[in-house]
Formats: C-alpha cells, structure tokens, sequence
C-alpha cells in the first residue's frame, strides 16, 4: 500500500524510480479507508535525505499511510530552504491540537551538547510531553532516542572515549516481543554517535525493556506499554550514507577512522555493501502493524 505525500515533495521522484508505492491527496481522498497519520519530526541537517529515508521504509508497509512533516520553531534550519520547510513542514502550533497514530523523532548531530543547553529543548520537551495523549506510539532514532530516555525516564547519556561509526553486531535478547518478529538472532546495524547510555540503567528500569545490544552498546529500547520505541542507531541509513559522513568529517579536518566494518577489506576507496536493509524494513513495518496500526483508536474523538 502506498505512502501518501504531497505531489510536489522532492523525495516523490526518487521514491517512484524505486517502484515505491506513493500517492497524492488528490486520489488518497478517494479511496474508503482509514489510512494512517504518521507525523516526523526532522531533527537532521540534511532534512531531505532523511525524508528519502524514512518514507522509503514507511511505504514498504500493505498499509497506507498519510505523512506529515515538523520542524522546530524555535531553531533556524541551515541546510534547507525556507521554501521547502514552508512547503512541506508543519509546527507544533498548527498540530498540537490534532492526534496522529503514529510519530517519528529523528536523530540530530549535537551529542556534545547537554540537553538542557540545546535551543530548543523547551520545545521539545512540549513535543514530547504532548506524545503521550496524542500519538499512539513514537520511535525516537540515535539522539531522538537519547532524549527521549532522558526526559521520559531519566536515563542520562555519557560521552564515548571515540565516536561509535560504523556497522556492528546485535543480539535479540527475547524475541516474544513483537517489534522483532523476523529478526535474526544476530543481526548488523549502523551506527554513528559520540555519546552512549547505560545498558545498567535500562536494565534496571521498570518501565522499559532491552531488546537488542552488542558491541556498540543498548541498541533497540522499548516502554513495556509499546508508547515510545527508543533506536540508537539508524537502521534507516541508506547504502552510502555512512561514507559520506565520513568524507565530510575529512574535509571539515577531523581526525577520524573509517567505519568500521563498512567498507569491503576495509578499504575506503571500495563500495560498501548494505547488510542490514532487510531487518530495516522489519523494524518499520513491525512498528507499524503491531504498535500503531493494531493499537491506534480507529476514531480519536
């Protein structure tokens, strides 16, 4: 089934050469059916790439599925246009009186900071706050996930000794659960961040569950009651994006090693090879089916 999305969003097109199913509002209204409200806030620089992302993992579902976009108000975007964010991005005061079945906060690449010390972190925490009356599950990806283990249950991040980059193993640690039905016992994912959480903390808490670890530390968290899925890495990157944050640390003049277990014979001047899209597309479609679609009022009023 498809995603809807405006006509004119610049992912649409790449999207379409994939064969992914997209439509717009004009035919979306036409069909008899209860689609699903999706809202992502985009925390990442590059918004369109993560559009690119998200939405090609979102329309790999046999459910349909209507797609908004946020921003923050109180921070100005540097890497897109006004234009685009006018076009295809909404705020939280023209949807903080609406509900939505679902909710994506993306990562963001400011680990450095405390999260008191970022600008908009009041307004975050208000998103956040809002979430738990009116969005039926959220999943929080790499510094999305950070912050929302610290505002929903208090779980600081610490700083790494060197920044976690690369591809790593995982383990399921109780595959009952269904947000990993199909997950191989071991499986690889990206990662990319300065910054890590107790695996202790999660462990000692009572609300939450630790589905998979491994060398890169916690990885997928999850509440008991399935309202917030916490990611800490980013099983949504596509094949290069790795290598391009890569070639950007280099020519910024960081000192930096290549990912690990990325490029073939560890060589960067070769093509890396994608070994973790399948359990990508696990992961969303499982989120959608069993902690959106299966639990969302088909009626909010």
């Amino acid at each position: 089934m498809p995603i809807n999305i405006p006509k004119e969003m610049p992912a649409r097109e790449i999207l379409e050469k994939e064969k992914i199913f997209v439509m717009d509002e004009e035919r979306a209204i036409t069909q008899d059916i209860r689609p699903l409200n999706i809202l992502i806030l985009n925390l990442m620089p590059e918004k369109q790439k993560t559009e690119v992302h998200l939405l090609r993992l979102l329309g790999n579902t046999p459910l349909q599925v209507n797609v908004s976009f946020l921003h923050m108000e109180t921070h100005e975007s540097k890497n897109v246009s006004k234009s685009h964010l006018d076009q295809f991005y909404t705020t939280y005061s023209d949807v903080k009186d609406k509900y939505f079945d679902g909710m994506i906060i993306t990562g963001a690449p400011i680990e450095h900071l405390q999260f008191e010390d970022v600008n908009y972190w009041e307004e975050l925490k208000k998103i956040m706050e809002w979430t738990k009356t009116r969005v039926t599950s959220v999943m929080h990806i790499c510094w999305g996930a950070q912050a929302a283990l610290f505002y929903h249950y208090g779980i600081d991040k610490f700083k790494l000794s060197e920044k976690v980059f690369g591809i790593f193993p995982h383990q399921i640690s109780d595959r009952t659960i269904k947000l990993v039905r199909g997950f191989d016992d071991h499986f690889p994912a990206p990662h990319s961040r300065y910054t890590s959480v107790h695996e202790d903390e999660i462990l000692a808490h009572p609300e939450l569950t630790l589905l998979s670890s491994g060398d890169a530390g916690p990885f997928i968290i999850t509440s008991k009651d399935g309202k917030n899925i916490m990611i800490t890495g980013h099983l949504e990157y596509e094949t290069t994006t790795l290598n391009e944050e890569y070639q950007r640390d280099l020519e910024k003049g960081i000192t930096i090693a290549p990912p690990e277990n990325y490029f073939p014979n560890d060589d960067p001047s070769e093509k890396p090879v994608n070994s973790w899209r399948s359990h990508s597309h696990l992961l969303f479609s499982n989120w959608l089916n069993y902690y959106v679609y299966q639990q969302t009022p088909f009626d909010w009023k």
